[in-house]
């Protein structure tokens, strides 16, 4: 286990550890951590495992969490009573005019209990209160759980995709040099002219340009999965390349997108998290109510002082009663804060709306972009198979003294353009649906 992983278990492993009396601590942490060999070909089950374990986001968001586990056992510590203890010690002495000097060495130990009986439901609607917003933080963890394992996916068929980019761009490469050296050799068998092997030549060397674009997009593309992985830039990652099949672009279920929506709506956290926080929201509104009620304590305390050690004279007291406390007049503050509190209620709700609103969108735009993916990848493979075609038969043609260079080059161009064509639309398909599933809320 390397040192950043060491320390990430030590730290969530320590609230655990923590008195617990309560047993509020019930988020767990990921497991089954792993280290990236990247020495080793990796697949994408592994690369989400050690994302989600090295992710510092994710790992803060889950600190949030803990902390407000412990708020919740802080809240309910209040139905408990609170005992407090006091001592004092102290020596003076006395001179007056005409008499022995006097010295006091009076020493006192006080304790006293206080417990709150009753109190309308304030600490009720605070425990309540605290709970719906852990319910929220805890769906928000998932909620980045899930934007975390979509940004691995994004990541990953980037880098792949980049990488036969590369591929296509160094075999293009290759066929602009085949008929550079083509022209070259009729030009000087006279059978050309000068400006066909320029443009032949021209051709060649932008795509030693197209080249290096290519492997400079790759490079980014790897420090953007090395940083979600949270290694270091500079990473060479060997990947496990995903099988070309259809099963590999279809998803999963036939549900109509409005289904999805509806099971959108039943499975997001996002939107769980703003239903959680409106909960809370509507808790406040009482907790900002109870100002207005008193509150009944228990109370008891007992003492032992004593004054003159010489003469061991001491004194000791108890007593035990109940206290009320009313509220009379605060300035009408208490009314201001059930005013605000019923507005942040109103607001929450709106929020909440407003999330059903988005999920539903983001469903619509992703499950379109999914089909629309698809349809472009079926359209570019038919597509590369013409290309495939057409420059093979303008190249034999321009062998054979029946075609020019321009028309040879531009079927080579299209042939180009056809197999970025297809590798890119192939890995769309592959992020649409993991769109697609993340805006459902299945991942």
């Amino acid at each position: 286990m390397n040192l950043k992983l060491l320390t990430f278990s030590l730290m969530i492993t320590t609230p655990v550890l923590a008195l617990d009396p309560f047993s509020v601590y019930t988020q767990n942490a990921p497991e089954n951590c792993v280290d990236a060999d990247v020495s080793k070909e990796l697949d994408l089950p592994t690369l989400i495992q050690v994302g989600i374990c090295n992710n510092p986001a994710l790992n803060r968001d889950y600190m949030s969490v803990k902390a407000r586990e412990a708020n919740l056992g802080e809240a309910k510590s209040e139905y408990l009573p609170n005992l407090d203890a006091s001592g004092s010690i102290s020596k003076s002495t006395t001179k007056a005019k005409g008499f022995d000097k006097e010295t006091d060495s009076p020493y006192s130990a006080n304790i006293g209990l206080k417990w709150l009986i009753y109190d309308f439901g304030a600490r009720g609607a605070t425990t309540d209160q605290v709970q719906a917003y852990l319910n929220s933080d805890s769906f928000t963890y998932s909620a980045a759980l899930h934007d975390t394992v979509l940004a691995i996916n994004q990541a990953y068929f980037d880098l792949l995709s980049n990488q036969e980019v590369l591929k296509s761009a160094q075999e293009t490469m290759k066929s602009y040099q085949k008929s550079f050296e083509e022209t070259s050799k009729r030009y000087k068998l006279g059978m050309v002219a000068l400006s066909d092997k320029l443009l032949a030549q021209t051709t060649y060397k932008k795509s030693e340009l197209a080249v290096i674009e290519a492997e400079n997009v790759l490079k980014k593309s790897g420090a953007t999965l090395a940083t979600l992985l949270n290694l270091p830039t500079d990473t060479e990652f060997k990947l496990a390349l995903p099988k070309k099949d259809k099963d590999i672009t279809q998803i999963s279920t036939d549900m109509t997108v409005g289904e999805m929506m509806e099971e959108a709506l039943k499975l997001r956290p996002e939107l769980k998290s703003a239903e959680s926080k409106e909960l809370a929201a509507q808790y406040g509104v009482d907790i900002a109510k109870s100002g207005h009620y008193p509150s009944i304590s228990a109370t008891a305390s007992a003492g032992y002082n004593d004054n003159w050690s010489g003469q061991k004279a001491y004194r000791e007291t108890a007593s035990a009663g109940l206290s009320m406390s009313v509220p009379l007049f605060s300035g009408f503050k208490t009314s201001y804060n059930v005013a605000k509190a019923r507005y942040q209620y109103l607001a929450a709700q709106h929020t909440t709306e407003e999330t059903q609103d988005s999920v539903k969108k983001e469903v619509f735009n992703a499950y379109h972009d999914y089909k629309t993916a698809v349809s472009t990848y079926k359209v570019n493979k038919e597509v590369l198979e013409s290309a495939k075609e057409s420059e093979r038969v303008s190249f034999k043609s321009y062998k054979a003294g029946k075609e020019s260079i321009l028309n040879l080059l531009t079927a080579q161009a299209e042939l180009a353009t056809a197999r970025k064509g297809v590798v890119t639309s192939f890995y769309d398909v592959l992020i649409a649906k993991a769109n697609l599933y993340r805006a459902i809320g299945q991942f």
